[in-house]
């Protein structure tokens, strides 16, 4: 097991106070920000000092190998742990489409078999459900997301948003399948919502919203 780094102590000190620094083990600047709204919101804006991947020293990473949302979400935190000593923060999400009998899953963000690329995966997607009728193209974004602690503690919690896919994308915000998720309830797409609309109903939203819970008593 590698030793932390000496810069990975806690909590460190920053102008407006004191504040934890917790890693969130993406390389996403989107999903780094997200959170960090989240955190800011829910507990306070100089509780959390929130950094990504990019922020530490590169260290190996473990594929995703687990089989469902939760357990890529705790191989990915608990990673975070070993490498930086930091109390890290990991999610795993993605789109269960009800047509794909919950696919791409855990595969959602190399659907298209390459990792990463939104529109690919978006248009495989629409592909395979284009004859799909309306009223049977539900599905159902998920996340989960983990906390793991230097001490060896482990919480897992689990964010679901329902709704359901449209023929054509539609706005420019957002990432991933957002251009073709309308949640229930909803006249507009995630990618036309704003960043803070997003974030009070999307899955990511609900489970970083508990696990800010959870962090507040625990980190």
């Amino acid at each position: 097991m590698n030793a932390p780094p000496e810069n990975a102590s806690l909590p460190s000190t920053v102008p407006g106070g004191p504040r934890t620094k917790l890693l969130l083990a993406t390389r996403n600047a989107k999903k780094l920000l997200e959170l960090q709204r989240i955190m800011d919101k829910a507990l306070g804006p100089h509780a959390i000092e929130l950094v990504g991947l990019s922020d530490v020293p590169d260290y190996p990473e473990a594929p995703e190998t687990g089989l469902t949302f939760g357990e890529n979400a705790l191989l990915k935190a608990r990673e975070g742990v070993r490498y930086t000593g930091l109390p890290t923060v990991a999610d795993d999400s993605g789109l269960a489409v009800d047509a794909l009998s919950g696919m791409p899953g855990v595969f959602s963000a190399r659907w298209s078999g390459r990792h990463g690329d939104d529109k690919a995966n978006l248009d495989l997607v629409l592909a395979q459900i284009g004859d799909v009728p309306d009223d049977h193209r539900g599905a159902a974004f998920v996340c989960a997301a983990a906390l793991v602690l230097p001490g060896g503690k482990e919480h897992l919690v689990e964010g679901r948003q329902v709704g359901r896919l449209l023929r054509a994308p539609r706005g420019e915000g957002g990432f991933g399948y957002d251009p073709i998720f309308l949640a229930e309830g909803q006249t507009r797409t995630n990618a036309e919502l704003s960043a803070e609309e997003k974030d009070a109903i999307s899955h990511r939203g609900k489970a970083f919203r508990a696990l800010a819970k959870v962090i507040a008593k625990t980190v």
